[in-house]
């Protein structure tokens, strides 16, 4: 199994979000299973606990709350980031460069 993190940054203010309620979840049957929660750090930094570790092969899927940091009337309100770890021998990291009106995603180290 993998260790995860992610990183949100305001692209607007060239600054991390802080505060920011990330939900991560893995695909279980019909569903998705909650593995962790939490909010970014004062650096936009949050770390999955080491029992909520990655598994090779199954769809995860990491959520932010994005209204929490750009407001309530925020054109993204919420961001949805899906993806499929191929292997367990590496930590993930996968940041949200996030904006008024647009957001953008990668694989990090």
């Amino acid at each position: 199994m993998s260790s995860f993190s992610t990183h949100v940054l305001d692209a607007a203010h060239g600054a991390p979000a802080a505060g920011v309620p990330v939900a991560l979840s893995v695909r279980d049957g019909g569903g998705w299973a909650p593995l962790a929660s939490g909010t970014t750090d004062d650096d936009g930094r949050w770390r999955a606990p080491d029992d909520a570790a990655l598994t090779a092969g199954t769809d995860h899927r990491i959520v932010f709350d994005t209204a929490a940091h750009l407001g309530p009337d925020a054109f993204y309100p919420e961001v949805a980031v899906v993806f499929r770890p191929a292997t367990t021998s590496r930590h993930h990291h996968v940041p949200l460069l996030l904006s008024p009106f647009s957001y953008s995603t990668y694989l990090g180290s």
